[in-house]
């Protein structure tokens, strides 16, 4: 019976001229889009481990009502037009949904892409504000209703490490290190200084340099003129790691600062320079809640979990399979409008969803409401201190 039905769907799909119909009755298409190759490949990765994790193990278990999860999988090097290359692809298999991209500019792209189809897509890393808003400036502007993520927003991280270096560490005066031109750290420079001011933390120097520079000697001079408490610093980990040690040698003893950026930093300057640094982070490395995860992720991948990319991209994983689940459950064909509105509004309904970083609620932006695991540098090691 199953041989013939087989031969019966064959049929019908070339009677009705599809000669590229990818998704058959057991499965349910989807596409994985993150820069595998190439710069920032070591984010790329991880949130590519983290996501197969999830569902390698959500198919083993029996799928979804028993249809199996296809993952057709694209490297877009970190690169707008490749993403938005890989997600035309990806449409030509009939997916119901896209996990990517990683980095800001590129998931930026794909979101302008997917919003004008209507096709969900959910980011594990990419923290502008302006992936799920076209004009975060404009109060009125245009959601885009299709977009969602599990990390945090620009703004968010930036508020908070100057509500922390007020409120938990006693500070009076911040000094601001941040990369011009860059989406992800113009957003938390601005959300930190107007935090900032908010509390009374006064920004006594604000430092910037091109992307792709390496010596900050110059502006790290600047700021020790100015004897900070702290030094935020909203760049990424290779660039904050050289920052820091450079920071060091101009005589700088300030208690450095970031975002989620700084996870993996402990590679990238020494202990001593790095010691009592604090960050935020999406990720509280070795907590009950996350045990089960580390140790699946050793055993499948032959290493730890790199930075809290990897968990991230589980947790949207899992979140984009329940909304899939949903949509199965009212009986709508894979890969429609139908189908795709039906994934959007159970992502949307999510309500105290519990991820192994946190609980999922989503704000009017599509946002996640949760709080944030702050990591301290001591000894050379990322530790987690608390969640605030």
């Amino acid at each position: 019976m199953k041989k013939l039905t087989a031969i019966a769907l064959c049929l019908a799909m070339l009677l009705m001229g599809v000669s590229a119909f990818a998704e058959d009755a057991g499965t349910i298409n989807i596409a994985l889009i993150a820069n595998t190759t190439g710069d920032y490949a070591q984010y790329g990765i991880p949130v590519r481990n983290g996501a197969m994790l999830y569902i390698d193990q959500l198919n083993a278990a029996g799928g979804i009502n028993g249809k199996q999860i296809q993952v057709f999988e694209y490297d877009d090097k970190a690169d707008g037009i490749e993403t938005v290359n890989a997600f035309n692809l990806a449409l030509e298999n009939n997916i119901s949904a896209v996990i990517g991209s990683v980095l800001t500019g590129a998931t930026i792209a794909l979101a302008d892409a997917t919003y004008e189809v209507n096709v969900p897509q959910i980011t594990a890393s990419a923290t502008a504000a302006g992936v799920t808003v076209i004009d975060p400036e404009d109060p009125e502007s245009e959601v885009r209703t299709n977009v969602f993520r599990s990390c945090f927003i620009d703004p968010f991280q930036g508020e908070k490490m100057a509500d922390y270096a007020v409120n938990k560490m006693g500070a009076k005066t911040a000094a601001v290190l941040f990369e011009t031109g860059s989406d992800y750290s113009e957003g938390l420079k601005d959300a930190f200084v107007a935090k900032a001011e908010e509390l009374g933390l006064e920004i006594v120097a604000t430092e910037a340099f091109a992307t792709g520079d390496r010596d900050y000697r110059a502006q790290m001079t600047n700021i020790a003129a100015q004897n900070p408490d702290v030094v935020f610093c909203p760049i990424y980990y290779g660039e904050a790691g050289l920052a820091i040690t450079q920071a060091r040698q101009v005589g700088i003893t300030a208690t450095f600062l970031g975002g989620d950026g700084f996870g993996g930093i402990k590679d990238y300057a020494t202990a001593e320079d790095l010691e009592g640094s604090v960050y935020c982070s999406g990720y509280a490395p070795g907590t009950e809640s996350v045990a089960q995860f580390e140790a699946d992720y050793e055993a499948t991948y032959g290493e730890p979990v790199p930075n809290m990319f990897a968990p991230l991209a589980y947790d949207a994983a899992m979140l984009m399979c329940q909304a899939l689940k949903a949509a199965e459950d009212a009986g709508l064909s894979a890969g429609t409008p139908e189908y795709h509105q039906a994934v959007i509004d159970a992502l949307k309904a999510s309500d105290g969803v519990e991820g192994i970083t946190g609980t999922y609620t989503f704000d009017e932006f599509n946002n996640p409401i949760k709080s944030a695991a702050i990591i301290q540098l001591q000894g050379g090691a990322e530790n987690f201190l608390e969640m605030y």
